[in-house]
């Protein structure tokens, strides 16, 4: 009966189990918790003057291993998560850039940390949740 029980409520955390990716716009910071234990903490870029990152709680609605975008000149956005709309968080080569401001509102962070981040969400089957905060 004991067991039962343990298989149950192990299960039942399972299922709860998720990403917790925060964004600090002051800090040009990310911080990802993994069922609540931080597991990383990367320098991002988010956008420059004249442009925003919006602010909010959103949800991982669609990922590319290797996405161009169309509005930007076909540039590459490796292991992206789109979380509204075209915002994006993704790889990027301009990493003397991170920790900066310098995007047009993704959030862009070196590609060995989007591509850890990109599985991680994948082996979570997209449970993630996505804050961003000044």
């Amino acid at each position: 009966m004991a067991v039962a029980v343990f298989a149950a409520v192990s299960l039942s955390a399972t299922a709860q189990a998720e990403v917790d990716v925060r964004v600090n716009l002051s800090q040009q910071r990310m911080l990802v918790y993994v069922d609540g234990e931080l597991a990383y903490s990367w320098p991002v870029s988010t956008a420059r003057r004249g442009y925003v990152t919006p602010k909010g709680v959103y949800r991982p609605q669609r990922m590319a291993r290797m996405h161009y975008s169309r509005k930007y000149n076909n540039s590459p956005m490796p292991y992206s998560v789109f979380f509204r709309g075209g915002y994006a968080i993704h790889g990027t080569t301009a990493t003397r850039r991170l920790g900066r401001p310098a995007s047009h509102g993704c959030i862009r962070l070196a590609t060995g940390n989007a591509r850890q981040l990109y599985h991680l969400i994948k082996d979570f089957n997209g449970n993630a949740r996505i804050r961003i905060h000044a």
